[in-house]
């Protein structure tokens, strides 16, 4: 099928703008304050995800304790973590995935992030601390779930009422899940990395428990969907197997430990693991793009031969994306916005933008650049390419909203998220139970209580929102979501921009 005519125009619109590299760059639409505050916003909204008891410097006060008896029925002690996204479920595979992201976004821009380091920081030790309970408490058993999700999709309750079973669910080496298993070692070897020079002893007992994790994940194989069906599936199935977490958490073990070991898995099991399948997408289920550039950095900035292949396939997932290569195969709105599904497609567009940015600064380092096919591709491509898509979901974009809340002066009134939509504990201290919520989930009113910071699903394929919260696909947001988002406005928070 041919391109319609406004596809055609955004391809050339975009070709153009890689074209103007400089320009594009300094003539902006926002100031580098303004990507600090949104770096800021971005990192408080997991302050309204979080689970269990909440600290004194809580800054989203409208959220109260919640989950304090979790994993107690089971005698094991559960408490904390995230949230995933609008619901009232601790979902392993996710917050792992969120907690890599964060992480890596602190390792790569940190230096960036200026007086938001710490929170970043702190938004990963909400995770971690829960982590390193779910991977300690009983030998040869990973938790990886705490709450019925179908019990708990059929309610819309505020987290601190509800009322919903809080089942709890584990791989062992009897029903083994190498694919949460191996994210949740990327998580706490990637986290290592953080904490390494502000609290080494923590870095270390992160490190140790995730190469035990990996352990477990590599000689106990299998899928968690396959291990806990329904209970996981479809809300996060592992549609990719676990190869690719597999190979994953090899190269967050080797960048964070420096172990030849770990070199050596990553030599004899990466063709298996499937180093040399390209995909175009990452996510919290498909690594295999993400692993690709954090190996390239070994080749790019410490010529380690061995990691070549991978710099070769991450210059394939680049020229994917770049309008007018030989092998571009990505899809743009009319308004430029990178589109991959209907369903919370914004987590593809931040997890991009993350890549983008990572591989230039590998890139820079050498002065390097990607080649598809007789076209070069700088490192200042793909900022600007990154910067299109950052720029996008902060308000430049046909519909001049903002897709986080809070920013700017347009943005979502009406986010699918229970705790946000139902008055707060302090407004309303009465227990709202199940089916009473759902009243609020129907309300044509704004949200009572903003979760700031907040991304959400985001347009579709024409550039078209729905403010609507039973539009769960365009209004829910997610930690996976804003996760790598943090590393991008940390990055372009420290460029100099002019409007």
């Amino acid at each position: 099928m041919a391109p319609s005519s406004s596809t055609t125009f955004s391809l050339t619109m975009m070709i153009l703008s890689l074209s103007l590299l400089s320009l594009s760059l300094f003539c902006s639409a926002f100031t580098s304050q303004d990507y600090s505050d949104a770096l800021e916003k971005s990192i408080l909204f997991f302050e309204g995800q979080r689970s269990g008891k909440l600290p004194s410097n809580q800054r989203l006060t409208w959220r109260g304790d919640s989950g304090l008896s979790d994993g107690s029925s089971y005698h094991v002690d559960l408490v904390g973590g995230y949230y995933d996204a609008g619901d009232n479920v601790k979902f392993g595979l996710p917050m792992a995935y969120t907690t890599t992201l964060l992480s890596w976004s602190v390792i790569e821009f940190g230096s960036s992030m200026k007086n938001q380091v710490n929170n970043a920081k702190a938004a990963i030790r909400w995770s971690t601390d829960y982590l390193l309970k779910a991977a300690t408490a009983t030998p040869g058993t990973l938790y990886v779930q705490v709450g019925d999700p179908n019990m708990d999709h059929r309610c819309w309750e505020r987290p601190e009422d509800m009322d919903t079973p809080r089942n709890v669910y584990k791989v062992s080496t009897q029903n083994p899940g190498s694919d949460v298993a191996a994210e949740t070692a990327a998580a706490l070897a990637a986290a290592s990395i953080v904490f390494k020079d502000s609290d080494p002893s923590y870095s270390s007992k992160l490190l140790k428990t995730a190469m035990k994790v990996f352990d477990f994940a590599d000689k106990y194989r299998g899928s968690y969907s396959d291990s806990l069906h329904s209970a996981v599936c479809p809300f996060y199935c592992s549609y990719s197997g676990y190869q690719d977490e597999l190979l994953w958490g090899a190269s967050w073990l080797h960048r964070a430990s420096q172990n030849s070991l770990y070199l050596s898995y990553i030599e004899s099991n990466g063709q298996t693991l499937g180093a040399n399948d390209d995909d175009y997408s990452f996510s919290w289920d498909d690594k295999r793009a993400g692993t690709k550039v954090l190996l390239s950095k070994a080749f790019l900035e410490e010529n380690t031969q061995e990691f070549q292949l991978y710099k070769a396939h991450s210059d394939n997932y680049i020229c994917s994306l770049v309008p007018g290569s030989s092998s571009f195969q990505a899809q743009y709105t009319p308004g430029g916005l990178l589109y991959k599904a209907s369903e919370s497609n914004l987590q593809y567009v931040t997890s991009t933008s993350l890549l983008l940015l990572t591989y230039a600064k590998y890139l820079n380092s050498k002065g390097g650049a990607v080649k598809c096919g007789t076209s070069t591709v700088t490192a200042g491509n793909l900022i600007t390419l990154a910067k299109k898509q950052v720029d996008y979901i902060l308000g430049d974009n046909p519909a001049k909203m903002s897709y986080m809340v809070g920013f700017g002066k347009k943005y979502p009134q009406h986010v699918h998220h229970r705790g946000s939509s139902l008055p707060s504990i302090h407004a309303h201290p009465g227990h709202i139970d199940c089916n009473n919520g759902f009243q609020y989930l129907y309300s044509s009113s704004s949200n009572p209580n903003p979760l700031v910071g907040a991304i959400l699903g985001g347009p579709d394929n024409k550039d078209s929102f729905s403010d609507d919260r039973n539009n769960y696909q365009q209004s829910e947001p997610a930690t996976y979501i804003n996760a790598p988002f943090v590393g991008a406005l940390a990055f372009f928070s420290s460029q100099t921009t002019a409007n």
